[in-house]
């Protein structure tokens, strides 16, 4: 299962719902998922898409952003970009094997800029 901790996004999603106010089902409800999918999600049993994690953020008034990183789909940075990430993995008319390919031709992008900071500042570019 990669780098994706879905027991931890569980039971954040929990955490967020109760502090919500919610019950499992209202948020099921208002989050446009089944009641025993949105329960297999808390409990870490099942690893839900972008979209689906999308829907949940909204219904929690929360940004979508927030759960891409506690899914592993997002890296916790400070840097420039993640507001692209978000909008690629949320963008509902492209499909999850399209989202991956955009973003992995942006990470690339970034990678060889890095590289060419690196090397106009004297320093390796990370080859051994």
């Amino acid at each position: 299962m990669a780098s994706l901790n879905v027991g931890s996004l569980g039971e954040y999603i929990r955490e967020q719902r109760r502090s919500a106010q919610y019950s499992l089902r209202q948020l099921a409800e208002v989050a446009g998922v089944s009641n025993p999918y949105l329960s297999q999600i808390e409990r870490g049993l099942r690893k839900p898409s972008a979209e689906i994690l999308q829907q949940i953020a909204k219904a929690l008034r929360i940004s979508a952003e927030t759960l891409y990183v506690q899914a592993g789909i997002l890296e916790e940075r400070g840097e420039e970009g993640p507001g692209l990430r978000a909008a690629i993995l949320a963008d509902p008319l492209i499909g999850e094997r399209q989202k991956q390919a955009l973003l992995s031709v942006y990470e690339a992008f970034l990678q060889e800029n890095q590289e060419n900071r690196e090397n106009r500042a004297g320093r390796p570019s990370g080859s051994a």
